[in-house]
């Protein structure tokens, strides 16, 4: 079984959880097929677009998804094949994920602010034989990706490209899904390339059961009755993807899909409002925009949980949410890789700020030393995760030795350092290759920047490690402003003084330099190698 067990303590839903994969396993049947036989008519997709509001039930997108399965099959989509999806959340891009499940070809997700490099590379790595996108797009795909054998367009025909609505419209809406299992290959998630080009994370259907745990405890034993989800994140990454949009889809939730070109916090707080959505992720950068949002009380949210990855939050945004949501954000962690292994759920047990929680049920997670040995608590190292974890990938796309190099024995490396307390909570350090060393001291990011952002005039910090002639390493932090105040030498000092009273005089910046906006990966994660660019 995928589903967790009710209970009182985490440990004690830990040590009731037992996997049970089912033989028979396909991610279009889990999501939409079965609501569609069941509860045909059940509200399964709420689109905000342009033009208003949109409504799709479970037999819709069951229907609409056969029809595009036909045309797929009907251009010589087959079994294994890669189908690139390059489109916002919409319900055509969810149409796209189902009907190649229900051939049992293989998504590639394209990001819609990718330029022609980033899609070129994913798109040949790949070798997609075809992609669906839209007009916005397609001018994107000039001069690139001529491997492509079909490209088709939600807003009718143009060069190389073949009109969407015209070949749904002409498609039988029933479809004989292919039989697939647990390990049938689903879909290539891109990492964010945070070191060297992007690896083609492949991923099985099972990767579906296998976050239903963490969703399950990070959004307090979801779902209840009532529920709505949401998130801003794109589901061309495992954040959007498998974090909200199939777990929704697969508890029969319904999910709202909006295109938000540029994270609005003010319409961010309309939307939580107006769609009555109970929970939601929200990457970091977004609620620290959102927390910039003034007197965000005077919204009338029907929030239950609110879940938040990728990078951590500290005791200052914790408080923040309290105040601003009535909630404690649940705070989790994972990998394009093996995504939500660790998390927290604050009805069942204390929320630590600077932790990213525990070992959810069915995920066996350690800190390792450079051997592969499970350190004692307290002691720092890498985060790894057991091999055997059904969110777990199958292999890096064509690149058997990266893939090789992912693993050190049983345990799968993250490239995060962190470290387990007595009790089991899990904090992340830093990117093994953010370390500071600074006069012998081992310095991570992560606390700086926490200290930084709890400034009322820090909107987000960075913090790295630049050479020094005596010291081995100094610290220089990089701060994007809020609050109206200008970033001049007085202000550094003040930022300085504020790291050094609030942590210690050995992890106060020597530099700090302020930055109009924050280098990211797409995902919202800090580049802090473009940083020493600088």
């Amino acid at each position: 079984m995928a589903e967790i067990t009710p209970g009182n303590t985490w440990e004690e839903i830990r040590q009731s959880h037992r996997w049970s994969l089912p033989p028979d396993y396909n991610l279009a049947e889990d999501m939409v097929g079965k609501w569609a036989r069941a509860d045909p008519d059940r509200l399964a997709l709420v689109h905000l677009g342009r033009d208003g509001v949109q409504e799709y039930s479970f037999r819709a997108l069951d229907r609409l998804s056969n029809r595009f399965a036909n045309v797929l099959t009907g251009h010589g989509l087959q079994r294994g094949d890669r189908m690139a999806v390059l489109l916002p959340q919409s319900p055509e891009t969810l149409i796209c994920h189902l009907a190649a499940y229900k051939i049992g070809a293989i998504i590639v997700p394209l990001f819609t602010l990718f330029g022609a490099d980033g899609l070129s590379y994913r798109i040949d790595h790949s070798g997609a034989r075809m992609l669906l996108t839209d007009a916005a797009n397609l001018p994107k795909l000039e001069g690139i990706a001529d491997g492509l054998e079909a490209i088709f367009c939600l807003d009718g025909p143009a060069e190389r490209a073949r009109d969407y609505q015209d070949e749904m419209a002409r498609a039988s809406d029933r479809f004989e899904r292919a039989e697939t299992t647990p390990e049938t290959p689903a879909f290539i998630s891109y990492t964010s390339g945070t070191t060297g080009p992007p690896k083609g994370a492949l991923h099985a259907h099972r990767v579906l059961l296998g976050h239903v745990p963490g969703v399950q405890l990070v959004h307090d034993f979801f779902p209840k009755p009532g529920a709505a989800m949401w998130t801003p994140a794109d589901w061309a990454w495992m954040g959007g993807l498998c974090n909200i949009a199939m777990p929704s889809l697969r508890a029969g939730v319904p999910l709202l899909s909006h295109r938000m070109e540029r994270f609005d916090p003010e319409r961010a707080f309309e939307i939580l409002q107006d769609f009555k959505l109970t929970n939601v992720f929200l990457p970091p950068t977004a609620l620290k925009l959102m927390r910039q949002v003034p007197d965000p009380q005077r919204f009338a949210l029907s929030l239950r949980t609110v879940g938040s990855g990728g990078e951590s939050l500290g005791a200052e945004m914790l408080d923040w949410g309290r105040e601003a949501m009535g909630l404690t954000v649940n705070e989790f962690y994972g990998q394009t890789e093996c995504n939500v292994v660790l998390g927290n759920c604050a009805t069942i047990m204390e929320v630590r700020a600077g932790s990213m929680g525990k070992a959810v049920p069915g995920s066996r997670v350690a800190i390792i030393d450079s051997d592969g040995q499970e350190v004692a608590p307290g002691e720092t190292g890498e985060i790894a995760i057991h091999r055997g974890d059904a969110a777990m990938f199958l292999e890096y796309w064509r690149d058997p030795d990266r893939t090789a190099e992912k693993f050190k024995g049983d345990w799968m490396l993250t490239g995060d350092e962190g470290v387990m307390d007595a009790e089991g909570y899990f904090y992340f350090n830093s990117r093994t290759d953010d370390v500071i060393t600074s006069s012998g001291y081992r310095i991570g990011p992560t606390e700086i920047e926490h200290c930084l952002t709890g400034h009322p005039a820090v909107e987000m910090a960075a913090v790295i490690g630049v050479p020094d002639p005596v010291r081995t390493e100094v610290i220089k932090a990089f701060v994007t402003l809020g609050g109206g105040r200008n970033g001049d030498p007085s202000l550094a000092r003040e930022l300085i003084a504020h790291v050094h009273s609030r942590l210690s005089p050995h992890v106060a910046p020597r530099e700090v330099v302020f930055i109009d906006k924050m280098p990211t990966t797409a995902t919202g994660k800090i580049l802090r190698r473009e940083l020493r660019k600088v």
